[in-house]
């Protein structure tokens, strides 16, 4: 493997003041200027509003609003980009499990909501209808929010799409935080992508977060990797790797496979 270029990425695995937006973003705003000289600073899923989905009508705010706006303006003094959780106030009145991608110059490049909702989050938040890509530092980063991450599909979708990076917001809680030290290697290594992976910590809404965040690189080994305390990460992630001679999953899958049943050559699912 043949490292062409790198990516300098602060992982900020921290939890928010409850659901109070204004003192969060001023603390996101704080952790991208101390960390003004790295690429990337990616937070956790609702980090800006917290993670009580019972409430997240209260909290929930806009994505040009003063929160978000906050953190663009010290993106673009710093030349900075950041990725950031946050309930977004739909103009239906409904509320998305929203990450902002902001870059470099301090423009919101994209919102995109979770597709995957998770437990509580289903009856709180309406899903998003589509994947998306941010084009962040000059790169096509592929955004997942936490429970997205543990379906090959998403991840598979944006990396045929062009991702050159994925990048996952999360709020992962016991007893599930071993799941994701499976599960986002595995989404790096089948794409050949790097990952970077952002959990939160602390309790909240009758949840525990387990932390665990990393950083790992496009054959799946883990470059860094948090406990489950407060913590902030940096990491230098090569991006634009030569994989020639390595498995390339994306090029290699069939999908051409009916499924038969054992026994007899009757197709059990279709194959299109």
């Amino acid at each position: 493997m043949t490292e062409q270029a790198s990516l300098s990425a602060v992982l900020a695995q921290i939890a928010p003041e409850g659901i109070d937006a204004e003192r969060n973003a001023e603390r996101a705003a704080e952790i991208v200027r101390e960390h003004s000289a790295s690429d990337i600073v990616v937070f956790p899923e609702l980090f800006i509003t917290g993670y009580e989905p019972a409430m997240a009508g209260e909290a929930a705010c806009d994505p040009v609003g003063p929160e978000i706006s906050l953190l663009a303006s010290v993106c673009e003094e710093t030349a900075t980009a950041a990725v950031v959780g946050f309930a977004e106030k739909l103009d239906s009145g409904a509320v998305a499990n929203a990450t902002a991608a902001i870059d470099e110059s301090g423009t919101l490049a994209a919102v995109y909501r979770k597709t995957h909702l998770f437990g509580t989050e289903i009856g709180a938040f309406t899903a998003g209808s589509e994947l998306c890509l941010a084009r962040l530092v000059g790169l096509e980063a592929g955004l997942l929010t936490c429970f997205d991450a543990e379906f090959p599909e998403p991840a598979r979708a944006l990396a045929r799409a062009g991702a050159e990076l994925l990048i996952t917001c999360s709020a992962n809680m016991d007893p599930y935080g071993p799941w994701h030290e499976v599960a986002i290697p595995a989404r790096a290594l089948e794409n050949r992508l790097p990952h970077i992976y952002v959990n939160r910590v602390g309790e909240q809404g009758g949840a525990k977060f387990a932390g665990l965040s990393m950083a790992v690189d496009a054959s799946g080994n883990v470059l860094v990797k948090a406990g489950g305390q407060q913590e902030i990460l940096t990491a230098e992630i090569p991006i634009q790797v030569d994989t020639a001679g390595e498995a390339d999953y994306l090029s290699q899958i069939r999908e051409d496979l009916p499924v038969v049943r054992a026994g007899g050559r009757n197709k059990v699912v279709s194959d299109g």
